[in-house]
């Protein structure tokens, strides 16, 4: 383990870090709502620490290996929660937040979450509300991908920092031979989605900052929202339409929207196995949404469909935009849709949950043992499209879910024992674990009421959810600090 690596690191990033406060400080001169000095003030504090970490190993130049990486990924997203909370701090009696409820804040804003614990988002100052859309667009896929970018025009590899936070089945797979040109090309689609994104939501009618912000937050898989009643502000179909189409997309693999833009072709993504259940999946469960609220009455059938199918692909692809309460839906439809986040988007999207990828071999999984019943002398293998799934790849799915499910368990059973509710805790841990935001019960509309105690926990499941487990959970093993 090399610390003065891992050093030298931490301060790039943090350097890095703190030029993202001079965009909402600009906002604040624009709209002259005052908060250039508190993001100009934060801006300072983190260049200084991150040069402070920085200059002190600047000839550092040894390579940076798989064990580290996991490190300065885990630094990376909590240190950057830390210094992400200071303007909520500076601005916490004009905010009315605690030190606790500024963390949990930026902590739910850069892992893409969009669990708020505020409770009057259109009363706050313009800067404030770009800061909190920014933190979700530099979370969802902006960060990791900028650093591995830039580390290797600073002398550090790149691979070891991919691979450490990216766990998934398809963690090796590179669109291009080199690290810094994938991340590149990842960067470039994700920068024209949001800018296609915002201009879409301009044309629909909205002001441009919110079509801005509203932008981040969609391609981010975010939620974030510059008002209380989030999309369903706006009232309009055509905005709803833009919300659908762009959080599908953002669900979807990144590397299948490059193989579309490079061989200009859409047979990447009806070739993909993920991406046809991904579709199948939002689909089949949109179908049941729609058909249970017109027949419940509950809406119309015109209402019925815009707001049912929005509010699945929304929960789904764990964005968490609302336009109306689905908390309060009749029958069985919030516990469905809270269930939908657990599968998330795809492997290498900014979605959350466990990834459509996981499930499918899952199932596969489960397949192939009801064959093994019936024919026991079989051999029967899991097979993705054509290829054939070496044995490692479907134990570590297995791995994942067992892990998955006992970190929620624990979570929630401390929740808990604070005090809350069984629906509260259950759909406030599975909110945060899968990146979705909103929840059921306490939690249905914000996190502002529920105690200390059970914010910090559900700040560390945000976490590990982002980091999807294994990122965040090797560092409290022994081995791992085994030389």
């Amino acid at each position: 383990m090399s610390l003065s690596v891992i050093q030298r690191i931490l301060g790039i990033l943090l350097t890095i870090f703190s030029l993202t406060m001079l965009p909402p400080a600009a906002v604040g001169i624009f709209y002259g709502d005052g908060g250039i000095l508190p993001f100009a003030l934060v801006f300072v504090i983190t260049l200084t620490s991150g040069l402070s970490f920085w200059v002190p190993v600047l000839e550092e130049r040894r390579d940076l290996r798989l064990r580290d990486g996991f490190i300065v990924v885990a630094l990376f997203w909590t240190v950057l929660s830390l210094f992400g909370a200071l303007p909520f701090t500076l601005m916490a009696e004009e905010l009315n937040m605690s030190f606790t409820e500024a963390v949990f804040e930026s902590v739910s804003g850069l892992t893409t979450t969009g669990a708020t614990v505020i409770t009057a988002i259109d009363e706050l100052p313009h800067s404030v509300l770009f800061y909190r859309q920014q933190l979700q667009w530099l979370g969802g896929m902006g960060i990791i991908v900028l650093a591995v970018a830039i580390l290797p025009i600073l002398g550090i590899g790149g691979m070891q920092l991919y691979r450490a936070e990216t766990p998934g089945p398809m963690k090796d797979s590179k669109l291009t031979p080199r690290i810094t040109e994938t991340a590149k090309a990842l960067w470039y689609i994700y920068l024209g989605l949001t800018v296609s994104c915002g201009v879409a939501y301009w044309l629909a009618g909205m002001a441009p900052f919110d079509a801005v912000a509203h932008s981040f937050s969609t391609v981010a898989i975010g939620g974030f929202s510059t008002h209380d009643a989030s999309i369903g502000y706006y009232n309009s179909t055509a905005v709803m339409a833009i919300a659908i189409v762009f959080m599908v997309i953002s669900g979807a693999n990144f590397s299948l929207h490059f193989l579309a833009v490079r061989n200009r072709s859409l047979l990447a993504y009806a070739r993909d196995a993920e991406f046809r259940a991904y579709l199948g999946a939002l689909a089949v469960v949109s179908i049941v949404t729609v058909v249970y609220l017109y027949f419940t009455h509950w809406y119309s059938l015109d209402e019925a469909a815009i707001h049912g199918v929005f509010q699945v692909v929304s929960i789904a692809t764990t964005t968490g935009f609302t336009t109306a309460e689905y908390f309060a839906w009749p029958g069985f439809l919030p516990v469905l849709l809270l269930f939908m986040s657990f599968v998330g988007g795809c492997a290498g999207s900014t979605g959350g949950g466990m990834k459509v990828i996981r499930f499918l071999l899952l199932w596969k999984q489960g397949q192939r043992e009801i064959m093994r019943l019936i024919h026991p002398s079989a051999q029967v293998s899991v097979k993705l499209g054509n290829q054939r799934l070496p044995e490692n790849v479907i134990n570590a799915v297995w791995g994942f879910f067992a892990l998955y499910i006992a970190s929620f368990s624990f979570i929630m059973l401390f929740l808990m024992a604070t005090g809350l509710d069984q629906v509260t805790a259950f759909s406030a841990v599975a909110a945060c674990i899968n990146n979705l935001g909103p929840g059921l019960g306490q939690v249905g509309a914000h996190f502002a009421d529920i105690n200390d105690a059970s914010k910090w926990a559900l700040c560390f499941a945000m976490l590990l959810g982002r980091l999807e487990v294994f990122t965040l959970l090797v560092l409290l093993t022994p081995t791992f600090w085994h030389r």
